[in-house]
């Protein structure tokens, strides 16, 4: 068990907030569910009213995306007015409880819908990798504003080449090669799995012969060097991660790192002791879930407090696995 404690510590260090117990965790209260036959106003009337008596930011807006997106659309205002009446079926109402409680866990909207509109984009979201801001899309905007007041000139097919450090989903470089024709990007991230889902979105919006995306860690000592065959750029542009420290332990759940972990059946009950004899680590067991055999097999561990403070690279939380995409 002490392979947990490292593995834990590396991922999980930081500041965080003591406090709360453990039988919390293992509560077997539920928010009281809405009943079969309800029509979609009545599913986001409920559970916005659940979602808010639990604390969740934007318990309306949250809800209505939420069924929304079960009955195939992107907004609550888009379905028309006999689909919003319309009694939900059976399984409509399990993909809607489902996912509601995922929202109750303060699983970011984006992650649970799986994909979010940015800058006129529809882009693939998955955990770890962070969400654009919508203030992102101003940054966009006036990188487009000082090009379109330039004479035509940059790179090789007379549009400009753009370098982005830090790419994440890809928002940024792709919201600028869709509105600059000529224009090439080369996309850098440190991380593995942001390299991956900003290709996957460069695919899907067929961008990717104008893109390289590669995964690149600029804060290494000459780490610059790889980006010398490209040859000089035209516009660099970032969003990196901006948070004070000290400002950590006051971000919303949503943003804070959660764990989620597959493990043997007889590690649940191991796990909990283990965090319950280390309360300097300030972890809790948040929830285990059975698998489809009915055998404790997912784990929930998160920061222990009424904040849940974030350790200092805090980072989005991913879904439970095995939960339906």
């Amino acid at each position: 068990m002490e392979l947990w404690g490292a593995v834990l510590r590396a991922l999980l260090t930081g500041p965080g907030r003591r406090g709360g117990t453990l039988g919390r965790a293992f509560s077997s209260r539920r928010p009281r569910l809405p009943q079969a036959g309800r029509s979609a106003i009545e599913l986001v009337s409920q559970w916005a009213a659940v979602f808010e008596k639990r604390g969740v930011p934007e318990p309306r807006e949250s809800s209505e995306y939420i069924v929304a997106h079960v009955l195939g659309a992107k907004t609550f205002q888009s379905l028309r007015p006999a689909l919003r009446s319309k009694p939900l079926t059976p399984w409509q109402l399990r993909c809607v409880q489902e996912l509601s409680r995922r929202r109750l866990q303060r699983m970011p909207v984006q992650y649970i819908l799986g994909e979010w509109d940015f800058h006129g984009l529809s882009l693939k979201m998955a955990p770890p990798v962070f969400i654009p801001r919508p203030e992102t899309e101003e940054l966009v905007e006036w990188v487009l504003e000082e090009e379109a007041q330039k004479p035509r000139a940059g790179g090789a097919r007379g549009g400009p080449l753009i370098l982005e450090v830090g790419c994440g989903s890809g928002a940024i470089s792709l919201s600028l090669l869709s509105q600059l024709p000529q224009s090439r990007v080369l996309a850098v991230d440190k991380a593995g799995a942001a390299v991956s889902l900003a290709l996957e979105n460069a695919q899907r919006l067929q961008l990717q012969d104008r893109i390289r995306i590669t995964a690149l860690d600029v804060t290494l000592e000459g780490s610059w060097t790889h980006l010398l065959p490209w040859g000089p750029v035209d516009l660099l542009v970032s969003n990196p991660p901006y948070v004070f420290r000290q400002d950590m332990a006051l971000l919303a759940p949503e943003i804070c790192r959660s764990l989620f972990l597959e493990v043997d059946p007889r590690h649940p009950e191991l796990v909990g002791s283990w965090l319950r004899s280390r309360p300097g680590l300030a972890l809790e067991l948040a929830a285990v879930r059975r698998d489809c055999c009915g055998r404790p097999r997912f784990l929930h561990i998160r920061r222990s407090g009424p904040q849940g403070g974030c350790p200092v690279d805090a980072g989005p939380a991913p879904q439970p696995a095995g939960g339906p995409g």
